[in-house]
């Protein structure tokens, strides 16, 4: 296999890390294989690419679909980010846990988050460059969101030395209930 799949703490989560081809010339890989994810126990249908960039200090989320759940497979193509999900399945072991993993362009390594999570990133770097396929289309009258800073969820967020960038709509964003469907 080209890619190395390791579950994660929380249920449907992985880290996936690429096999990275390089020589003198740069490097190559596979970011994505549909035959390796399916042999993985992945069987995912794609359907919209998405990308961002960022300065350090922004915080984007968390965010979630809530009659179109979105899974998501998310990477940094230049840069770094802590990046978390949010479990939001409500017959979930782990309803309301959260796992948070660093990526970067470097290390080239990716988070696949099924449907049914709440997502969110923060960019550690001076800036970054994030890419995410999703497999369900976005539809801006179904989402939904849960403050970054939740007490009952207590996400660590990295501690930068300044204060998080936030859009206005994320400064708003409900507190956590267990009411939450995805």
């Amino acid at each position: 296999m080209a890619c190395q799949f390791t579950p994660g703490a929380i249920d449907g989560l992985y880290e996936i890390t690429p096999r990275i081809f390089g020589d003198p010339r740069g490097y190559f890989f596979e970011s994505y294989s549909e035959r390796e994810f399916a042999q993985a126990g992945l069987s995912i249908r794609f359907v919209q690419d998405n990308q961002s960039r960022s300065v350090k200090g922004v915080l984007r989320g968390l965010h979630f679909q809530k009659q179109h759940p979105q899974g998501k497979l998310v990477r940094v193509l230049d840069g770094e980010v802590f990046d978390v999900a949010v479990d939001l399945r409500p017959c979930s072991r782990t309803y309301g846990q959260w796992q948070g993993i660093r990526l970067n362009g470097e290390k080239h390594n990716q988070f696949y988050i099924p449907p049914g999570f709440a997502h969110g990133f923060l960019v550690l770097s001076e800036t970054a460059v994030f890419a995410y396929k999703c497999t369900d289309f976005y539809h801006p009258e179904d989402e939904g969101g849960i403050i970054w800073n939740d007490l009952v969820i207590g996400i660590a967020w990295p501690d930068l030395g300044m204060d998080y960038i936030l859009s206005a709509k994320d400064q708003k964003l409900p507190a956590f209930s267990r009411g939450i469907t995805s």
